[in-house]
């Protein structure tokens, strides 16, 4: 026996409207987003510098006073570990860089990936073009999960840091990154990244 009309209208009602309710828009995405960043500042007692202060630091950052500067035009925060005993890239230079990392979800609260106990680091490839640096992953964890594309949260240090061999005069900092300068899965799903990450050049 068939449903009244009403019954099925009823029905299909019910079910366009639970379904706009767990919609989100991606404007309150990014909302969300920058409240699980705040969060996780206020929780890991960040104090956050702007970029005038750090330049005036020698571009360093308090480890003691867990310093990250914000870089605004991009929202990504930054705490220099390790400069490096290196140098820094050149114009027109290519490079080849080999890298240890710590890959987390701030709003899951999950690590998502890692290489620190791997066999094998993680590479890429990267060449600077005036202050924009471009970087291609072509072997690793990262090169497997989400393709060749390098983050742009992971290529904003270079400007500042000068990585080198071996492990001990290696250049480290931690991120935090938006959606926007993380990876394709991060942009689909609008959620911000921490990353640790050791840079290291393949030669010197």
């Amino acid at each position: 026996m068939k449903k009244p009309l009403f019954i099925t209208l009823l029905t299909l009602f019910s079910v366009v409207l639970c379904s706009c309710e767990d919609y989100e828009t991606y404007a309150e995405q990014k909302e969300k987003e920058k409240r699980h960043i705040n969060d996780f500042i206020r929780e890991q007692g960040i104090k956050v510098i702007d970029r005038e202060t750090f330049l005036a630091n020698d571009s360093t950052t308090n480890i003691e006073e867990n310093e990250f500067v914000l870089f605004e035009d991009k929202g990504v925060y930054m705490q220099i570990v390790r400069k490096g005993e290196g140098r820094m890239m050149e114009e027109g230079e290519r490079g080849v860089f080999l890298t240890r990392y710590i890959e987390y979800n701030i709003a899951s609260g999950d690590t998502i990936s890692g290489n620190l106990f791997a066999s094998i680091p993680d590479k890429f490839t990267c060449k600077r073009d005036g202050d924009t640096f471009s970087a291609s992953f072509t072997q690793g964890y990262m090169y497997g999960i989400y393709g060749s594309a390098v983050p742009g949260g992971w290529l904003l240090p270079f400007s500042y840091i000068r990585p080198g061999r071996p492990n001990d005069k290696a250049a480290k900092v931690r991120l935090i990154v938006p959606h926007g300068e993380a990876t394709s899965t991060a942009a689909q799903f609008v959620y911000p990244t921490y990353y640790e990450i050791t840079y290291i050049p393949e030669r010197q």
